[in-house]
């Protein structure tokens, strides 16, 4: 696991945790921090000249492909150890639909055979088959990820790349999407929560009852493999996208790292100062296409 990057900022209003909205100054600092020797980055941008961008096309995997195969192998597991049990469940359904219709008949002899009939359909609604919380959420994963790529999508015209569902070699993390672009290079992690972020007294982010710890130290993890993988440039920042919840001043920027809502990422990213031009961007999406297979 990698370890907590420093960062160029600083919020003394906070109890700890370095926590306050962010902002496209905050993101350049970011990058400048993150990289030792920021000219050789921005040389590629051709200063003094215009920067034309050009559509990249990087497609590799398929957005939310591997979180999508996770939920349909769980489903089917699932799925197979419910029909293993469907004797007894189909059992007990007959044994109260039969019982709801004697008791129904003492009480009300007319309305017997429809007692019955709505206790039998009772049981079996209550003993069909529904997919664990654990396979739902890889169900919704894999949406908030196609979400995330419809978002993302336009900026492939303004001279960024896109890649989706990227399996990190040596790891057996995935990067949901690799963007690549004239504002440089980006590791995002689409979240699909409910509800809304907040945070606790020591600063740290947390959705419902848990904390996002472990989501922003495993985005970071994922983002430095990218740059090891990539070799060059330095610099993959890594970024949290939130769907459904809402977070707190709409983007933040917490141990370390940011998370956006989701809506709003690619304005950011958009209107980001280029630190890479076009050339750059192309060696960059051509790299990542050979030295990160699909995930799927």
């Amino acid at each position: 696991m990698a370890s907590p990057r420093p960062w160029p900022f600083d919020d003394d209003n906070r109890p700890s945790g370095s926590v306050r909205p962010l902002s496209h100054a905050d993101l350049q600092a970011i990058l400048a921090h993150l990289n030792d020797d920021t000219d050789q980055l921005l040389a590629a941008t051709g200063a003094g000249r215009p920067v034309m961008a050009g559509r990249v096309r990087a497609s590799v995997g398929q957005p939310g492909g591997s979180a999508h195969a996770q939920w349909r192998r769980l489903r089917a597991a699932e799925w197979a150890a419910w029909t293993r049990t469907l004797p007894w469940r189909a059992a007990a359904t007959l044994a109260i639909a039969v019982g709801g219709g004697v008791l129904g008949r003492l009480l009300v002899p007319r309305l017997g055979l429809v007692v019955g009939v709505l206790a039998a359909i009772a049981v079996g609604w209550g003993l069909r088959f529904r997919p664990s919380p654990d396979a739902v959420a890889w169900r919704r994963g894999a949406a908030g990820e196609r979400r995330t790529a419809r978002l993302l999508s336009p900026l492939e015209r303004q001279g960024w790349a896109v890649l989706h569902d990227l399996a990190v070699p040596g790891s057996r993390a995935n990067l949901d999407h690799l963007v690549i672009g004239p504002g440089g290079v980006f590791v995002v992690d689409s979240k699909q929560y409910r509800g809304h972020l907040q945070f606790d007294p020591a600063g740290r982010l947390w959705h419902g009852r848990y904390p996002l710890t472990l989501t922003l130290r495993a985005v970071e993890f994922e983002a430095d493999r990218a740059a090891k993988v990539l070799a060059d440039p330095q610099v993959v920042v890594p970024i949290v996208a939130v769907h459904g919840a809402q977070v707190p001043w709409g983007k933040v920027v917490t141990q370390g790292v940011p998370v956006v809502s989701a809506r709003r990422l690619p304005s950011m990213l958009r209107t980001l100062p280029a630190v890479l031009g076009p050339e750059r961007v192309a060696a960059l999406a051509h790299q990542a296409r050979i030295r990160f297979p699909a995930a799927a």
